[in-house]
């Protein structure tokens, strides 16, 4: 599925979502980064069409919430932070009621998507576990067989064997190149070997959105002594931080031959980048063309 903002702003009392614009292409990972208060549950819901635009707009394969809300939620599988489903009931039956929502939900699926999660369908609801709970949202989204999987911070309440199982299993998900996933976390560390496209929020911006080649093609992470940093052109330089033995420092790359022999040139980890860029002070935020990787 094809997930398009176009000049999407939405205001919440004194925060602000403004100016997102990005094109994520069916069959990718998407993983949405951002500090705390950044913006990122604002713009799940502006996504889950929990919230609607105050300006632009938003597209999924060409649907638009204002014409097409029954469908798109129809092709949308969730699992997010907050509990969807009623503790009083039984997964089974949780699973059954809410899926009359769904046009493709399949019983059969979800039997087998439990059974495969070592969950008792007949557990109720309320009495399982964060991590558990979790599990039931993660089977049901499949079983409903979206086209888009929207998923908020799961896996950091997963066991690491679960962890290992949820990671191939969304990776099977968009095997076939028409599905999709936006996958909104803290463990950065995933994303690194994981995403296809990435989205970083910073106080309600756009930092950067494009696909994960892009971003490895405009930044780098320069080590070495301080003074041979403070050769680069100064434009390049993000931030510089003096370590014990040296300095580091993120740049933005532009040709390779620019850093000499005595560097160490390697390509950031989201989190380094994020750590990075957010202490850059008042260095301007730009963005790259997904289509050509050029800034803007």
């Amino acid at each position: 599925m094809k997930i398009q903002f176009d000049n999407v702003s939405k205001k919440l009392g004194k925060f602000r979502l403004h100016n997102i614009s990005f094109e994520v292409p069916p069959g990718y990972i998407c993983g949405l980064v951002g500090r705390n208060g950044a913006g990122k549950t604002t713009l799940l819901h502006l996504l889950l069409g929990l919230y609607r635009a105050d300006e632009g707009h938003i597209f999924l394969d060409d649907l638009c919430y204002e014409k097409d809300e029954e469908s798109i939620h129809d092709m949308i599988g969730t699992v997010l932070v907050e509990e969807l489903f009623d503790p009083v009931y039984s997964i089974r039956v949780n699973a059954d009621r809410f899926g009359r929502f769904y046009t493709k939900y399949s019983r059969e699926r979800m039997g087998e998507c439990l059974e495969k999660f070592g969950l008792n369908p007949h557990r109720r609801f309320g009495r399982l576990s964060k991590g558990e709970k979790l599990k039931c949202q993660f089977a049901f989204a499949l079983s409903c067989e979206p086209g888009l999987l929207v998923l908020d911070e799961p896996a950091g309440n997963f066991d690491p064997d679960f962890r290992e199982q949820f990671f191939k299993i969304i990776q099977e998900f968009i095997a076939d190149g028409t599905r999709s996933v936006i996958l909104a976390t803290h463990l950065t560390e995933d994303l690194d070997r994981l995403a296809d496209y990435l989205i970083y929020l910073e106080e309600g911006g756009q930092v950067f959105a494009g696909d994960i080649e892009h971003f490895r093609s405009a930044y780098r992470m320069a080590s070495g002594e301080r003074y041979k940093i403070d050769l680069l052109p100064k434009e390049m330089i993000l931030h510089i931080e003096d370590k014990k033995y040296g300095a580091k420092a993120l740049v933005r790359h532009s040709r390779p031959d620019c850093y000499g022999d005595a560097l160490d040139i390697t390509y950031p980890s989201i989190e380094e980048f994020m750590y990075f860029y957010s202490k850059r002070g008042t260095a301007p935020a730009h963005c790259l063309s997904r289509e050509t990787g050029e800034r803007y």
